[in-house]
C-alpha cells in the first residue's frame, strides 16, 4: 500500500507541475477530470489513492505556478499579485530570487499548517459564525487602506472602482471559468502588451540570493489566510491584501506573504472540509465528491501528503527556477510575449468561449488604462473585492 501511495503522490506532483507551468491550466480542471473519470476509467482505483493524487497535485501547483507569473507575466487565478513585484525583480535580473521567495513562503506555510491544524479546528468550531458576519467590514477596511496609502488617491480610487464594476459585471455573466479572462486580461495580457510595445529587455539573471526576513510576512499570512480559507468567495489574492494591510511588506516580503498565503488557503480549505463540511476550493470539492464526509483519518492522510509533496515541490521549483533564469535571456522576450499572448487568447476562447474572449479584451484594455494611471496594481484587485463585499452585504 505504501508503494501505491508514493506512486500516486509522485504522479500528483507531476500533474501539479504541468498545471503550474502551463498558463491557464488550473488544478480545478484536472481535479474535476479525476472525479469524472473515477466512475469510469478510474473506477477500479481506491478513492484513497485518488485523494493523495489530488492533494499532492494541489500543493505542487501552489509552488510551481509562480514560475509563469514571474518569468512570463501570466498569472493564475491565485498568483495575479505576484506579477507586480515578481516581474519588477525579473527586470532587475532577480527573477530567480523572486520565485525562491514565493517558494520559501509556500514551504514555511506547510510547517505552519501542520502546527496549527488541530488548534484551528477547535477555534473554527467556536468562532465560524461570528467571523462570517464581520468579513465584509474587514474587506471594506482593507480596501480603504489600500486606497488611502497611495500618493495619488483619486487615481487609486478610480482604478479600484473601475475594476470592481468590471469584476461585478463579468461574474454575473454566464461564462465558463470567468476568472480566467478577467484576471488574465487585467494582470497578464496588459503586462505582455506593454512589454511588446516598449520592447522590454530582460537582463541576465543573477542566481544569488539576498537575506530576507520572513517572520513578518508569515505572521500576516497566518492571520489573514484562515478567513479566506474558510469563507466562500475569498481566495489567496484577497487574503494577501488583508495580510499586507496588517503590516506593510517590501517587495520581497510581499512575495513571501503571497507564497505562504497561497499554500495556507489551500491547506485551510482541507480543514474547512473536515470541520464544517464546506468545500472552499475546487480541489476540496473534488475530494468531497470522491468520499463525501471527511473523516479524521482522511484529514491526517491529506496532511501527510501535504507535508511530503511540499518538501519535494520546494526542491523541484529551485531546479525549475534556475533553468528558467538561465534560458529566459537566450530568447527574444518580445517574441516570447507575443507567443504567450496568442496562447492565452486561444486558451480563453477554448475554455470561456467567445464571450469570454470579449471579456479578455475588455479586461486587457482596462488593465492597460489602470497601469497608465500610475497607481499600484494591487488596486486592480477591486475586481474581486467589490463583488465579494457586495455578496456579503446583500
Amino acid at each position: 500500500m505504501l508503494f501505491e501511495l508514493a506512486l500516486f503522490l509522485f504522479a500528483g506532483i507531476l500533474a501539479g507541475t504541468f498545471s503550474g507551468l502551463v498558463p491557464g491550466i488550473h488544478i480545478n480542471l484536472i481535479g474535476f477530470a479525476v472525479v469524472s473519470l473515477s466512475i469510469s476509467l478510474f473506477a477500479p482505483i481506491d478513492s484513497i489513492y485518488l485523494i493523495v493524487f489530488i492533494t499532492s497535485m494541489a500543493i505542487a501547483h501552489t509552488f510551481i505556478d509562480f514560475i509563469p507569473s514571474t518569468f512570463l507575466g501570466c498569472p493564475d487565478t491565485e498568483t495575479e499579485l505576484s506579477v507586480l513585484p515578481g516581474y519588477e525583480l525579473l527586470k532587475e535580473g532577480r527573477g530567480y530570487e523572486a520565485v525562491i521567495l514565493t517558494s520559501k513562503g509556500c514551504l514555511s506555510a506547510i510547517f505552519i499548517l501542520l502546527l496549527i491544524t488541530f488548534p484551528l479546528i477547535f477555534l473554527l468550531s467556536k468562532t465560524y459564525f461570528f467571523i462570517k458576519t464581520i468579513i465584509p467590514y474587514l474587506l471594506i477596511l482593507s480596501s480603504l487602506i489600500l486606497i488611502f496609502t497611495e500618493k495619488k488617491k483619486k487615481n487609486a480610487f478610480l482604478v479600484f472602482i473601475l475594476t470592481g464594476f468590471l469584476g461585478l459585471a463579468v461574474l454575473n455573466l454566464e461564462i465558463k471559468e470567468p476568472l480566467l479572462p478577467l484576471l488574465t486580461g487585467l494582470f497578464g495580457a496588459s503586462n505582455l502588451i506593454l512589454s511588446i510595445k516598449t520592447k522590454a529587455q530582460i537582463p541576465n539573471q543573477n542566481l544569488s540570493l539576498t537575506k530576507t526576513k520572513i517572520s513578518k510576512p508569515l505572521f500576516c499570512s497566518l492571520i489573514a489566510s484562515p478567513l479566506c480559507g474558510f469563507l466562500p468567495g475569498l481566495g489567496s489574492g484577497q487574503a494577501t491584501i488583508l495580510g499586507n494591510t496588517l503590516a506593510k511588506n517590501d517587495r520581497k516580503g510581499f512575495l513571501v506573504l503571497l507564497g505562504a498565503t497561497n499554500t495556507l488557503v489551500m491547506g485551510f480549505s482541507f480543514i474547512s472540509l473536515y470541520t464544517i463540511s464546506k468545500a472552499r476550493t475546487g480541489v476540496a470539492v473534488a475530494i468531497q465528491e470522491l468520499i463525501g464526509k471527511t473523516s479524521l483519518e482522511i484529514l491526517l492522510l491529506i496532511l501527510i501528503t501535504t507535508f511530503f509533496s511540499g518538501i519535494l515541490s520546494f526542491f523541484l521549483i529551485k531546479y525549475l527556477a534556475k533553468f528558467f533564469s538561465q534560458k529566459i535571456t537566450k530568447i527574444s522576450y518580445r517574441t516570447l510575449s507575443i507567443i504567450t499572448l496568442i496562447f492565452l487568447s486561444i486558451l480563453v476562447i477554448l475554455l470561456s468561449n467567445f464571450l469570454g474572449f470579449f471579456v479578455f479584451i475588455l479586461s486587457t484594455l482596462t488593465g492597460i488604462y489602470c497601469i497608465s494611471k500610475k497607481s499600484r496594481r494591487t488596486n486592480m484587485m477591486g475586481c474581486l473585492l467589490i463583488p465579494t463585499i457586495l455578496l456579503y452585504l446583500f
